[in-house]
């Protein structure tokens, strides 16, 4: 990865950190969790690399009867993740 496209993802990274932050205070209780198509969106996936990125366990998940939900931090840890990663698509 060049040195243009990881300062570009590490600042993408504390953006989303930022705006998670400041959607919900440290200590207001449950985390935010997003659909399968809302997590999707956020980071500019399909639903079939969502689902192979939960699969491969990179990207946390809970299931809650029949639904699938990403917590919000999840995506944090998710971006970061691919931040640090070289090489990676």
């Amino acid at each position: 990865m060049s040195d243009r496209l990881a300062a570009a993802v590490v600042e993408l990274v504390a953006a989303l950190r930022d705006e998670l932050a400041a959607e919900r205070p440290s200590d207001a209780g449950p985390a935010r969790l997003l659909s399968v198509d809302e997590a999707a969106a956020l980071l500019g996936l399909g639903r079939s690399r969502l689902y192979n990125e939960l699969q491969a366990g990179r990207l946390r998940s809970i299931k809650v009867g029949r639904r699938r939900l990403v917590p919000a931090a999840a995506i944090s840890e998710f971006v970061g993740q691919a931040a640090e990663a070289p090489g990676r698509p």
